[in-house]
């Protein structure tokens, strides 16, 4: 297939899709097209949109890849969708970051480190498809072991979990809100809108802001780990 024909059914095939698409999964779509030039094609469909003017940008996420709205025009996207950007409170943001730095992680885990009980906490993230339980612990009772999903990789504008902030990168971002909360306070409480992701979704116009940094703070982070891939919400039961 020549490569502008090949470049234009990616992007029908990015356009149609209902989230981020592997390389993999366009391959099987394209049939007998090498995966390298796949991969050309999307690296050159990427840099046409970011140095074009053009009003979608080519976006790595979720081990996958997505087409979404340029992050300049984030406001205008909103307007004509009416979407306001997610919100989420300050103790559901510091507990993602505790499983998202410490997967697979439990309850039990997750309370030593913020000291506090996270029972409603965890179920809005199961909810909200940020978290999922991806095992159960092999230790009395049994309990059931949290990682993110596919959702938080969108959400959050990474490709996989090796794109996490480092710890050192997570601590000048806290600061930095630190310092923008002693300036300015939050008008809602301790609920947070967030303005990391201004990209959206091509096909669905969804506004997707979250921020991956947000306020993770005083959060002991571990090692990246775990499954992200798609998976349900699972039951919120405690255990």
């Amino acid at each position: 297939m020549e490569s502008d024909r090949l470049r234009a059914v990616i992007e029908s095939l990015l356009f149609a899709a209902d989230g981020p698409v592997s390389a993999e999964r366009l391959q099987g779509a394209l049939g007998e097209v090498p995966r390298k030039e796949i991969v050309d094609a999307l690296e050159a469909l990427r840099h046409e949109y970011e140095h074009a003017g053009r009003g979608l940008r080519l976006a790595e996420v979720a081990n996958g890849y997505q087409l979404r709205t340029a992050g300049e025009h984030a406001e205008f996207v909103r307007r004509l969708t009416a979407v306001k950007p997610a919100r989420m409170s300050r103790a559901n943001l510091e507990t993602l970051a505790i499983i998202a730095y410490r997967q697979p992680v439990t309850r039990a885990e997750i309370e030593e480190i913020r000291g506090v009980n996270v029972d409603g906490v965890v179920s809005t993230l199961l909810e909200r498809r940020m978290v999922r339980i991806v095992a159960r612990k092999d230790v009395a009772g049994k309990p059931f072991l949290y990682g993110t999903t596919r959702e938080f990789l969108e959400a959050f504008n990474l490709k996989d979990l090796a794109s996490l902030p480092t710890l050192e990168e997570m601590e000048e971002m806290t600061q930095a809100l630190r310092d923008a909360d002693s300036a300015e306070s939050q008008p809602d409480g301790d609920a947070v809108e967030a303005d990391g992701i201004a990209g959206t979704s091509a096909n669905t116009a969804k506004d997707t802001e979250e921020d991956a940094g947000e306020d993770a703070t005083d959060v002991a982070a571990g090692e990246s780990g775990g499954d992200a891939e798609d998976g349900g919400p699972g039951d919120p039961t405690r255990e």
